[in-house]
């Protein structure tokens, strides 16, 4: 299935037509992969950095809010450090989570101590989020490409609404919200124990910087969430990684400079391939089987990616790719 991708308008205008979810893009690979190169097994483990380098991210939100309530800097200077630091932090914050959800800080004998990282790397983002992200994301690694269950492929509407320059942008604007609201929408769970203590330890965080820090640090962060997971250049890994650049190709990898920002989040086929190696060892995956990585396409430009999605026709929330299989003769699913 990895190279049988389908555009998600594809198979809008064939949903008349049998479609069947035949098997996770990235399974028969990593079972390739294995068996070839065994040693890729002493890569998966965990890495407890991940706990310091959150810490060091969130003192520096909280130094960002005391400098706010001490030097009381005008609007528009809140919403470009919201933008410029509070943006970048925010969203590298959100990369934490996703390493943590796979429990790659602490291991999966200690899920609770990953749980309660993740609730903790989440404070500076003021939206609940750590746990539910962790819960739905398993479904994108499961079924990825599922357009009824994976929270990354876009809606139906978000296909028709958003097809010009123009809207496109504005989607890119939104995805935050659209991102956030899609896996309830898609295939709801009921809500966990966990799930509402995120809840209610992130409103109590909120209340405090509010309290302490008054409005606008509030307002700094939230900004920075907004516009982090938004119309921002690290926001181009969201659309890098499933749409189809390449024709039929499941899942893109980015080799930039950006990536330490994000833990590695570009390396994402090798990721799909080992989603329990930690993000320090994902190049190492790369080096030791590079007949499996060398001759894909990849991106080395999230705002090269960002400027494609806006300008070419062809792209949009409907070329996201969908790893459905089209029971008929004479399509081409790969459109």
């Amino acid at each position: 299935m990895f190279f049988n991708f389908s555009r998600l308008a594809f198979k809008v205008a064939n949903e008349d037509k049998p479609w069947v979810f035949t098997e996770e893009a990235h399974t028969h690979r990593r079972q390739e992969i294995l068996r070839k190169h065994p040693e890729i097994k002493k890569l998966m483990g965990y890495s407890p950095r991940i706990a310091f380098i959150v810490l060091f991210e969130f003192l520096a939100q909280m130094i960002m809010c005391w400098i706010i309530l001490t030097y009381n800097p005008n609007w528009v200077s809140v919403v470009i450090a919201a933008y410029v630091i509070g943006g970048t932090l925010n969203h590298s914050l959100g990369s934490a989570i996703h390493e943590i959800g796979h429990n790659l800080a602490f291991g999966h004998r200690h899920p609770l101590r990953n749980r309660a990282l993740g609730m903790f790397a989440n404070l500076p983002m003021v939206v609940p989020m750590s746990v539910s992200y962790k819960i739905y994301h398993s479904d994108h690694h499961r079924y990825l490409g599922h357009d009824s269950i994976d929270a990354d492929v876009p809606t139906v509407p978000e296909t028709y609404l958003f097809n010009n320059p123009a809207t496109k942008i504005l989607w890119l604007f939104i995805h935050p919200l659209l991102h956030g609201i899609r896996p309830f929408l898609k295939s709801p769970k009921p809500v966990t124990i966990l799930e509402l203590i995120n809840i209610v330890v992130q409103f109590t965080f909120d209340f405090i910087i509010f309290y302490i820090f008054g409005q606008k640090a509030f307002f700094y962060l939230l900004l920075g969430t907004f516009f982090g997971l938004g119309l921002h250049p690290l926001a181009g890994h969201f659309i890098s990684e499933h749409y189809l650049f390449s024709r039929g190709q499941a899942t893109h990898s980015y080799y930039g400079p950006l990536n330490p920002i994000l833990f590695n989040v570009g390396y994402h086929v090798e990721h799909h391939d080992f989603p329990y190696v930690p993000y320090h060892l994902l190049p190492e995956v790369k080096r030791l089987a590079p007949e499996f990585y060398d001759h894909l396409p990849y991106h080395t430009s999230w705002l090269k990616v960002l400027w494609r999605f806006i300008v070419d026709p062809l792209h949009g929330p409907k070329s996201h790719g969908v790893g459905l299989k089209l029971i008929a003769d004479g399509l081409d699913i790969k459109k």
